[in-house]
């Protein structure tokens, strides 16, 4: 037991700082990439474009219901738009494909008259009325590389119109194409440096240049601007391969307002809608998250025919379509701030933190293992041998409690038993610390074999005596007995054992 734990604090000290860095090596890229629970819910409402308060009706939009009447017009608005976007399939640890559904309502409106009015959202699956509250609605759907969160071309596509039930998607969309431009987020480690943004009003990649930096709700920011180049929507083209709904009208010049030298009132003139937009993003540059955002739309209505053979009314003709600037509320970026904040800690924890306490505890471990086997190494050296009572050393030697004191041994009446006692405390007790007694009885260094230590096999060192013997003497083999002196008178004399030598073999 006492081995088991240094092993293990040493076991225990070499994972934690192996742990420590494998985390940063396999934990961190693994964080390092385009979350498969992303779930980016946006809302941004119309303001004006100087940033002024108090105005309820800070965008400008097309009445859709002026086609049917004598003159086009526009009505002043307030606009909410709302935007979701989550991971669908195909999504694996290489690529994920986002699914954004972004809708324009109408919150209110007001007239050249002044009449305000609050329209209403027909319900899903009924005919929708020109007065209708949905502007715009549409999925966009897209693949995106999980680690640089790059489109990578396996899934670009445009929902317009509502699938029925049971009907796949892609029936009622149009495929966009190969894009390379961010959307929903930035990739990781973002520089101070032009980026790709794709538009999706227009359907193109245009540049974000890197303007300046702020600090939005606690975050550090950089702030990005794209200028989004005008494009003819009406090139556009829908699910059925025709220019969108509303993007070409050919209306009498009357009605769209146009008059001057050589316009005739009821001359047929031909307009496309057009786009361009200004887009501001402000990204947490360490997970590329997208904090703030701001897009000034601005939809019109003018000639593609810009020639000289075109009536210079025509060509300096404009109809505003839609002309707002959308702005996320607080709620949504108080949302982005604490997901950066999340994903942030997420990386320091894995990058930083987890392998510091990792290293930090294998080092302790590794030392407590260091000092139990120092002082168990101590301990060994300065423990005393345990054994059997022999530790090897010789008879002259004097072991751990010092010299060895001689033990008397009791008296025996018996005949010869003061030779017995003679000679077995010679064999058996030695006094080390004084000569040996010329009268005792030892033997022979002669008589020793070579090479034999007496206190392995003592029995073996006694010679053996040869002679004729008498059992009723009483005699034994340590020593000849004299028959003619009886035992009992005579006193214990030990010369006999000590003056004998070992008889030739």
């Amino acid at each position: 037991m006492r081995r088991i734990g240094p092993a293990l604090l040493a076991f225990f000290g070499v994972a934690c700082i192996t742990a420590a860095i494998a985390i940063p090596a396999w934990l961190v890229p693994q964080l390092r990439v385009v979350p498969l629970d992303l779930d980016i819910v946006s809302v941004s409402t119309t303001v004006p474009a100087d940033n002024a308060t108090g105005n309820r009706f800070p965008a400008v939009i097309f009445d859709r219901c002026s086609v049917s009447e004598n003159r086009a017009r526009t009505l002043e608005a307030h606009l909410t738009q709302q935007r979701r976007s989550v991971i669908i399939e195909p999504s694996d640890r290489r690529e994920a494909t986002v699914q954004s559904a972004q809708s324009v309502l109408i919150d209110r409106v007001r007239d050249a008259d002044g009449n305000e009015t609050d329209p209403t959202v027909a319900p899903a699956g009924d005919e929708r009325q020109c007065s209708d509250g949905l502007l715009t609605a549409s999925i966009d759907r897209v693949s995106l590389n999980r680690k640089t969160s790059v489109p990578n071309g396996t899934v670009s596509m445009l929902q317009l119109e509502a699938a029925p039930e049971g009907v796949d998607p892609k029936t009622v969309s149009v495929d966009l194409g190969k894009r390379q431009g961010f959307q929903y987020k930035f990739g990781f480690d973002v520089q101070k440096r032009e980026y790709y943004y794709y538009d999706l009003n227009t359907r193109q990649d245009a540049p974000a240049k890197f303007v300046d930096e702020k600090v939005i709700n606690g975050v550090k920011t950089y702030h990005f601007v794209s200028e989004v180049p005008e494009k003819d929507l009406s090139e556009l083209p829908n699910v059925q391969g025709n220019a969108a709904l509303g993007t070409m009208l050919t209306m009498p010049a009357r009605w769209w307002g146009i008059t001057g030298r050589g316009i005739r009132p009821n001359t047929p003139i031909e307009m496309h809608r057009y786009a361009t937009a200004t887009r501001h993003v402000w990204v947490e540059p360490e997970t590329g998250t997208i904090i703030d955002g701001r897009e000034d739309q601005h939809q019109y209505f003018r000639s593609p025919d810009q020639s000289d053979a075109t009536a210079q009314p025509v060509r300096d003709f404009r109809m505003d379509a839609l002309k707002a600037t959308f702005q996320w509320d607080d709620a949504t970026i108080a949302n982005q701030a604490d997901k950066a904040n999340h994903y942030k800690n997420l990386l320091k924890l894995g990058g930083f933190w987890l392998p510091l306490i990792l290293g930090i505890l294998g080092v302790v471990l590794l030392a407590a293992w260091a000092f139990l086997f120092w002082r168990g190494r101590r301990r060994d050296d300065t423990r005393p041998d345990d054994g059997d009572g022999f530790d090897g050393r010789g008879p002259d030697d004097d072991g751990p409690d010092g010299p060895t004191r001689v033990i008397p041994r009791d008296t025996d009446d018996r005949p010869g038993a003061g030779a017995a006692a003679g000679a077995g405390a010679a064999t058996a007790v030695i006094d080390r610390d004084r000569p040996a007694d010329p009268d005792a009885t030892a033997p022979s260094e002669t008589a020793r074999p070579a090479g034999l230590n007496p206190w392995e096999r003592p029995t073996e060192q006694i010679p053996k005596v040869s002679g004729p013997r008498h059992a009723e003497s009483g005699a034994d083999d340590f020593g000849p007995v004299h028959r003619d002196t009886p035992a009992s008178d005579a006193p214990a004399d030990d010369t006999a054992t000590r003056n004998w030598e070992r008889p030739a073999e």
